[in-house]
């Protein structure tokens, strides 16, 4: 049984789902609610919904119950972006009940809640990615000294906090040109620029976070580009190669060695 960070159904409908500690609540199954666990989620809405109007009509009803996926393998606290083109929302679960938000952002990173990063993004509204413009003081002449002084304040730390206002910053002033290659390029640079490199995190186990690895999804081509820490190569996968109506799960191997192309002399 696949258990899936992020995957996308033929209609271009997406999911991605992400660490929420000590906030994901799971409860028991409830009489007269929509009553799933947390890995069947991803499957479940993808393989009932062509996009979110759809979802919308029954995704307050959903009730994520707390059954291990088995005895070994407890339940991941997660949350949830669900995306269909221009549209995207977040689905939590908490103490306080099941939460969905509207995302005009197109960003999620980890705790703390959503509403609290909507919040926060309020503190760095006067970043810009232009020249800035003194308004310390009149009485002072002021002069920048440098390119992109006008993002000083855009926090570079390793936190989730700090990697939503990085990434939300990055992908609303990313302009690339409208091609398959410079959309996917953009993308892995906005990606790039929130991912943990080793050694710069070290967890309560004395084990380094890193990125272990960062894709995007043509939803319209079917097309799965990725690549790993150890291999920054682009790798696509053409999913709609494979038939769509079989039950058979294909299997993609990750190219995880570094392929670098080297020119003769």
């Amino acid at each position: 049984y696949p258990l899936y960070a992020e995957a996308t159904n033929e209609k271009g409908l997406s999911i991605g789902a992400l660490n929420f500690p000590n906030n994901a609540y799971y409860t028991e199954a409830k009489e007269g609610k929509i009553n799933i666990t947390p890995f069947e989620l991803i499957p479940w809405i993808l393989g009932k919904f062509a996009n979110i109007e759809e979802l919308k009509g029954v995704i307050e009803n959903i009730n994520l119950i707390n059954i291990p996926f088995k005895e070994d393998m407890p339940l991941t606290p997660l949350h949830w972006m669900i995306s269909y083109q221009n549209e995207n929302i977040v689905l939590e679960q908490t103490k306080e009940g099941l939460k969905i938000y509207d995302n005009p952002i197109g960003v999620l990173t980890n705790n703390p809640e959503f509403s609290f990063h909507l919040t926060n993004i309020n503190n760095y509204l006067n970043l810009t990615p232009d020249v800035p413009q003194n308004r310390f003081s009149d009485e002072i002449s002021l002069k920048i000294y440098g390119k992109g002084m006008g993002a000083i304040g855009l926090p570079g730390d390793n936190s989730s906090t700090s990697r939503f206002i990085r990434a939300a910053f990055n992908k609303t002033n990313s302009v690339c040109d409208e091609d398959e290659e410079s959309s996917v390029s953009q993308v892995f640079h906005i990606l790039d620029s929130v991912a943990m490199i080793r050694g710069t995190n070290v967890n309560e186990n004395d084990k380094y976070d890193i990125t272990a690895y960062s894709c995007c999804i043509n939803t319209t081509k079917g097309i799965y580009y990725y690549k790993t820490y150890e291999n920054n190569q682009m790798t696509a996968i053409e999913m709609n190669e494979n038939n769509m109506n079989s039950s058979k799960l294909y299997i993609h191997e990750l190219i995880e060695k570094q392929q670098i192309n080297r020119t003769d002399n």
